[in-house]
């Protein structure tokens, strides 16, 4: 049952080819060239059948030929009835290797593999490649050298470009997958293969598109969190949209929500093929960095100056050695070395310079990477120093990226490099540019393993007050709130904003001002009107009565005469935001067609979109990922000390943001948001302006599908007593569960420890204690009881520690309709009715997920925990693959 369920497409045992006549004209492509070749050289491990799909009649012969996969090198017309026969002999994946196939016929396919049950790679596909089996059930050429970088693509072309460079530089692949146009099979499920492929270690991602967003984003973010991907992504759209309502929906591109979103699932972007392999290089290479602070080693000023120069340009760190380090570096060098920012060994540097340099780095705390730069200087061993390297390769424990510059004089020194799996490379530029997209790993890591709830533990907002002004609204046939509305929806999620009353006339104008205080601003009040700046809509520091009147007639004129087709309600009249030192910011919310609402951040005002000073974050946000966000953007410096005016409240301004993204969490009505200017100052932050857009959405308020990213169920925290009267709280798993629930793994028995995992080991790996706390709320549901434990001091005080004393865990099954249980209980705490109110729990939340069936293999021998599963009413039977296990099955 732990088996994924692509294993028979893409780790077969036995393979049936319907290849038709191999002499027909048609048939005379690479398909049949390449991979009938490989096949019929018995390089493949499994087994084989060709089959003729024109044989009729012969369905029980077909039958004892039953296979994992079929590959059907066919004429399109032939397919349909192929994949039948495919069906019929219960084959569970199939391969079509074609071209041409339109998008009615690519439908009538998939219907076929639904009705039949089986895993469809194609039609349009070039197919894949599993160097290490020997399979080569592709029409991308020579089998690729077996390795651990996994390639999955949505073009042919790119796909070969990849082969052909890894050809040349010695780079082997554990799976290479390339998916065309209407595939069955996606790029999200061949991302879950490869996240559990124990034979892949990195992952190179070629994209053009994608079409579900959440389920593209729950895939990668599984993947990320086991191993380093990288993705390289065409068609990068400019940004903006001629037909957004407001500045977010202006400035706010599809390709840097793309970004946005990756970064979010901890996957490396790249722009260009050449960003592409040098970072896969690097992540190929034997470690990891945990930060951004190079090292740069030469034997030349102008080299390294020029890769430091670079490290700036990309917002990289020179990494500096501490005064001990460099005063005892001194003593192993020439006396003409340079030990400042830059590790300059000087034109006198040998082998053991540059050995003592190296292993300086690897042993400084303040150095997160190390980049080898040579120049072929007369006199020179490349070769030697290259070998030096090499030798320190396995004990220098942080990433190490060697640039050999020339050509003719470093060609064998470059041998010894790549033979030692050290990342080299032709320019300084090139060798930091890919150290830089390595760091982003780490970087990025750190983004995945947030996961906020949808609201924070700020103050509760008005909920039902502002759904009831959005529908209000969408019931008028609105899809603009005026200002006082918008204003209305930021009070209720406590977003402070000025005092603002709409006036008809002068006269009223008058009468508001008066009650406000002056001085006061006039604003034009129309729905049809985005930028009231653009139509001299705006009047600031009113001072009188007189001004207002004369200011709120002058302004209808002028504006009637600009926008005679916009319907005018008037003119609203609020304070001054009262902050002289404030500092003009912008918050805004937009909806991409793909990821749904989007978060941006940056600097106010009136030319905001020329500034184009803005930074973007996928909701649901926390305070992590709020101050993030605020320092992205260029006009975050100005938020400190700043011309003689003191630093901005940076609390107020995060809790701002943080209110926003309950917003769009809580309203899937919202469309397009702009809050500018926000003004903030050392007292707080203050929206003086604000206009928002709804429209109607199929989503529910509440169930959050019009999110990318599943926030946090927070919603399902519950407390519960134990039968000693103690208490415990149940609650969904957080990432930053790891170190407790590690903890219970080593104080479990060697028998439960065996009973859960059928395994002797003591502690759970990283990568198992990385997929089991981050995992994706839609797919998967993990609870687990925290009990906290009271501990006496010396003084006779209680220090409180909270541990994980029990979690249960269901995984939806590849069909969506049921799914997989786990439990495991602390033995300290078994007997008390905890494994019951797990399982009960995790039973409501799979049959509130409109799961049909919950299932799992229960050891013959725990007793124990059948006796729970026939208390639970689970039907508990043989399970025919194994006889040590028990199948227990309960209907939802």
């Amino acid at each position: 049952m732990n088996k994924h369920y692509l294993n028979s497409l893409f780790s077969p045992r036995s393979v049936v080819v319907f290849a038709g006549d191999l002499n027909a004209p048609a048939l005379q492509t690479p398909v049949t060239r390449v991979f009938l070749q490989h096949l019929e050289n018995k390089e493949f491990q499994g087994s084989v059948t060709y089959l003729d799909s024109r044989v009729k009649g012969t369905l029980g012969d077909l039958a004892t030929s039953r296979a994992d996969l079929a590959i059907l090198a066919l004429p399109n017309e032939e397919l349909a009835a192929a994949l039948e026969v495919v069906g019929r002999i219960q084959c569970r994946a199939a391969l079509i290797l074609s071209i041409g196939v339109d998008a009615n016929l690519a439908k009538n396919l998939h219907k076929i593999a639904k009705q039949h049950g089986i895993s469809l790679l194609g039609p349009n596909s070039l197919g894949f490649q599993r160097p290490k089996a020997h399979l080569n059930a592709s029409a991308l050429g020579k089998l690729a050298q077996p390795g651990a970088l996994a390639v999955v693509s949505q073009s042919g072309a790119i796909t070969s470009s990849i082969l052909d460079w890894a050809a040349k530089n010695g780079v082997g692949f554990s799976a290479v997958v390339s998916l065309g146009v209407n595939t069955a099979v996606d790029l999200a499920q061949v991302l879950d293969f490869l996240a559990d492929d124990a034979a892949t270690q990195t992952i190179v991602v070629y994209i053009e598109g994608i079409k579900n967003a959440r389920r593209f984003m729950s895939s990668l973010r599984a993947a990320a969190n086991s191993k380093p991907v990288i993705v390289l992504k065409s068609g990068r759209k400019p940004a903006g949209s001629k037909a957004a309502l407001t500045h977010s929906g202006n400035i706010v591109g599809s390709d840097a929500i793309f970004d946005a979103a990756l970064q979010r699932a901890g996957a490396v972007r790249v722009h260009s093929m050449v960003q592409l392999f040098a970072a896969a290089k690097c992540l190929s290479a034997r470690y990891l960095p945990v930060g951004r602070r190079l090292a740069i080693i030469s034997n030349g000023g102008g080299p390294a100056v020029l890769a430091a120069d670079f490290v700036n340009e990309v917002n990289l760190e020179m990494a500096k050695l501490p005064a001990d380090v460099v005063k005892d570096l001194y003593k192993k060098i020439s006396p003409y070395a340079a030990l400042e920012e830059l590790i300059d060994l000087s034109q006198e540097a040998n082998a053991e310079h540059y050995r003592a340099a190296v292993n300086a780095c690897a042993h400084c705390n303040q150095v997160d990477g190390i980049l080898v730069i040579l120049s072929p200087i007369a006199g020179v061993d490349t070769g030697a120093i290259a070998q030096v390297l090499a030798d320190l390769q396995s004990t220098v424990g942080k990433p190490l990226i060697s640039c050999w510059m020339g050509d003719e004089k470093v060609t064998a020194a470059r041998t010894i490099l790549f033979k030692a799996g050290i990342p080299s490379f032709r320019t300084p530029e090139a060798a930091v540019d890919a150290f830089n997209h390595v760091s982003l790993f780490h970087r990025n890591q750190q983004l995945l393993r947030q996961v906020p709830p949808p609201l924070s533990q700020l103050a509760k907002p008005d909920l039902e007050g502002a759904r009831i002004l959005i529908e209000s609204v969408l019931a008028e046939r609105r899809k603009v709130l005026t200002e006082m509305e918008s204003k209305a929806l930021l009070s209720a999620f406590h977003i402070p904003v000025t005092k603002t009353m709409l006036a008809r006339s002068s006269t009223e104008a008058m009468l508001v001002a008066n009650q406000l205080g002056y001085p006061v601003a006039l604003k034009i009040d129309s729905a049809d009107i985005s930028h009231k700046s653009d139509v001299q809509g705006v009047l600031l520091n009113v001072l009188n009565a007189t001004g207002v009147r004369d200011g709120w007639q002058e302004m209808l004129q002028r504006v009637g005469k600009l926008r005679p087709d916009a319907k005018m309600n008037g003119v609203t009249v609020q304070n001054m935001s009262g902050k002289p030192e404030g500092r003009e910011l912008f918050i805004g919310v937009s909806t991409d067609e793909l990821f749904g609402p989007v978060i941006s951040f940056g600097a106010g005002g009136v030319m905001i979109e020329l500034i184009a000073d803005r930074a973007i974050e996928l909701p649901p946000l926390n305070q992590f990922l709020a101050h993030r966000l605020i320092d992205r953007v260029r006009c975050a410096e100005m938020l400190g000390h700043w011309r003689g005016t003191p630093p901005v409240h940076r609390e107020a301004l995060e809790q701002i943001l943080l209110r926003v993204s309950e917003m769009v969490c809580a309203l899937p009505q919202l469309r397009e948001m702009d809050i500018n200017p926000l003004i903030v100052d050392q007292y707080g932050a203050l929206a003086v302006d604000a206009r928002v857009v709804v429209d109607h959405s199929p989503a529910e308020p509440g169930n959050y599908e019009h999110l990318a990213i599943s926030p946090y169920p927070s919603d399902k925290e519950t407390e519960w007593p134990l039968r000693d009267g103690r208490m415990y709280v149940v609650r969904p798993l957080h990432p930053h569960d790891a170190e407790m629930l590690q903890d219970l793994v080593r104080r479990l028995s060697p028998e439960s420890r065996y009973f859960r995992f059928v395994s002797s080991m003591r502690e759970l790996s990283e990568r198992m204690l990385a997929k089991f706390t981050l995992i994706d709320y839609d797919r998967e549901m993990a609870l687990v009881a925290i009990y906290t434990e009271r501990q006496p001091q010396d003084d006779g005080s209680f220090t409180e520690t909270e541990r994980i004393i029990g979690v249960s865990r269901y995984v939806t099954n590849p069909d969506k309709s049921t799914c997989e249980f786990s439990l495991l209980i602390a033995d300290d705490f078994a007997g008390q009715g905890l494994g019951t109110r797990l399982m009960q729990s995790i039973i409501e939340v799979a049959r509130s997920r409109g799961l049909a069936y919950i299932e799992g293999l229960v050891l013959t021998n725990n007793s124990n925990m059948l006796k729970l599963m026939r208390s639970l009413e689970f039907d508990v039977k043989s399970y025919p693959e194994d006889p040590d296990f028990r199948l227990c099955v309960k209907a939802l």
